[in-house]
């Protein structure tokens, strides 16, 4: 005997048998690839707007845009976040929910700096929320609000303050965040009287 050869015949080697059944055997797919099937979404679909989050982020820095940098961070944070609370990937329209949200932060940080008289801060909270709003659902107008409040009064039939929540559930729920709450809220009290 020349040596302690192992289980597989030789010093290190592995049989010929164990290496020919790896070639034969299919790589599993990527980890992410099969949480994608299991919830029934394609990953290019589930993340095309963060796959473009992350372009927009990489150059920003290539270009040392730094307020641009730090809004797309902190939307990419807000996107990130928001899948852990829903454990599951997001897809492009709830990515453009937690973009609209970022992007009401920002109007409402731009309002308050106003007020304060702090314009300098106001001016870059400007600059980060139209870093962001790319990414937000496109506002309705007036004249489609108006027409979002006509359909919930017809569909639900309101005479009366009593039913202001069934128009509120019935816009709220079509506009899907293209509107903001406070402007339908004020319509529609304007119209029940």
């Amino acid at each position: 005997m020349a040596g302690w050869r192992g289980r597989s015949g030789g010093a290190g080697t592995t049989s010929v048998r164990s290496r020919s059944h790896r070639r034969r055997t299919p790589r599993p797919p990527r980890r992410a690839a099969r949480r994608g099937e299991a919830w029934g979404r394609s990953l290019r679909v589930a993340t095309t707007l963060k796959a473009q989050l992350r372009e927009e982020i990489t150059s920003a820095l290539r270009s040392s845009d730094k307020v641009r940098l730090g809004a797309l961070r902190m939307l990419s944070a807000a996107v990130t976040n928001r899948e852990k609370e829903v454990l599951h990937e997001l897809s492009d329209d709830e990515v453009r929910e937690v973009a609209g949200k970022e992007v009401k932060k920002h109007a409402e940080s731009i309002e308050a700096f106003e007020k304060a008289g702090r314009h300098e801060l106001a001016d870059k909270e400007r600059a980060e929320r139209e870093a962001v709003s790319g990414y937000a659902p496109t506002q309705l107008t007036e004249e489609q609000v108006d027409a979002l409040i006509d359909e919930a009064f017809a569909e639900t039939g309101a005479s009366g303050p009593g039913d202001f929540g069934a128009v509120m559930g019935a816009v709220m729920g079509r506009a899907r965040g293209q509107v903001d709450g406070t402007t339908v809220q004020r319509k529609v009290k304007e119209r029940l009287g």
